[in-house]
């Protein structure tokens, strides 16, 4: 496998791709995007087939390896066992923060991540995000913040904002932590779980009751951490068939926390939704959920009261809002 230097001027290349223009009373706003420095890694058989689409893994480094020399970068991790000659079945990317980030800019890394899969034969359904220390935390903040793009993740020793973990409730989680951290706490890493355990039951929670902060070299030592993450694809959405019967026990009008209405009606085609003046057709994913697009990470979910009645639902779009039945 051969392991290559590449810099992404962003601020090029962006230029047609991501230059955002907007019109306010003779004034343009505009957007513009630092460049990234990262290592890129590809496997072996990459440029024999270019119809072959191939898994990525993006790998966000710790606070110490931050800087503009990318051999920092392979100090720890994916890039430093690929550094020593280990063969990954997969694209490895691994950028680098600038010395003056105090953390990962997760919208400096979701236009690389959107540059990467334009530029590179990359399996749009197999794009996994990991990272330690630092890059736990931007791994959990990145995931949250564009959950649609990653089939899996593996955060490392990090830790983040619980307030939107719902997000990730189709996301499978792989999360590491050493009990004896002193740099940062496992807590940090237990809230996460905890939190998310209520929307994702299935997330993974290693805790090494022996290791400090460097939890990370057993993790990404360990190759079954590989065969998870790969055997993962993207989540979308299957629709099932529901019964006319099943279907009538959501029908009625319900209101949401900031005052809006939802009236649920059904038909020969199923169960509708008809917000202000727009109907969407809701398709039935099993468990009282329902979604609109299988590509939009958007659905909602009825939930059944103490009388066993289905008298409110939750919509998770980019916010989540309860509506509960009135009639």
């Amino acid at each position: 496998m051969k392991q290559l230097k590449f810099i992404l001027f962003s601020s090029v290349f962006f230029i047609t791709t991501f230059f955002v223009t907007k019109t306010f009373s003779q004034q343009t706003a505009r957007k513009f995007i630092r460049e990234t420095n990262y290592l890129l890694s590809l496997p072996d058989g990459y440029n024999n087939d270019t119809t072959v689409k191939w898994p990525l893994v993006i790998f966000l480094h710790g606070s110490g390896e931050r800087g503009d020399d990318l051999e920092k970068v392979k100090m720890h991790g994916p890039p430093k066992l690929a550094a020593a000659g280990k063969k990954f079945p997969f694209i490895l990317v691994s950028p680098q923060a600038r010395n003056e980030e105090n953390g990962w800019d997760a919208e400096q890394l979701y236009q690389m991540l959107v540059y990467l899969k334009k530029s590179y034969h990359v399996d749009a359904d197999r794009v996994y995000l990991t990272g330690l220390s630092m890059g736990g935390f931007g791994t959990w903040t990145l995931a949250i913040n564009h959950p649609e793009e990653f089939a899996a993740i593996m955060p490392i020793c990090g830790g983040g904002d619980t307030a939107k973990i719902w997000k990730l409730r189709n996301t499978p989680v792989w999360c590491f932590h050493g009990a004896l951290d002193n740099v940062v706490p496992v807590t940090r890493s237990e809230q996460m779980v905890n939190a998310l355990k209520a929307y994702n039951p299935s997330v993974k929670f290693t805790e090494y009751p022996d290791l400090y902060h460097n939890s990370w070299e057993r993790t990404y030592n360990n190759d079954s951490i590989y065969t998870w993450l790969l055997a993962h694809k993207k989540f979308h959405y299957t629709e099932i068939k529901s019964s006319a019967k099943e279907l009538n026990s959501l029908a009625g009008t319900f209101v949401g926390e900031h005052g809006d209405t939802i009236v649920m009606n059904v038909d020969t085609l199923g169960l509708h939704a008809k917000a202000h003046d727009n109907t969407f057709l809701l398709k039935s994913a099993g468990d009282n959920e329902f979604f609109i697009n299988e590509h939009i990470p958007a659905d909602l979910k009825f939930i059944r009261s103490a009388n066993g009645k289905f008298d409110s639902f939750e919509v998770y779009e980019e916010e989540k809002t309860l509506y509960r039945k009135i009639k």
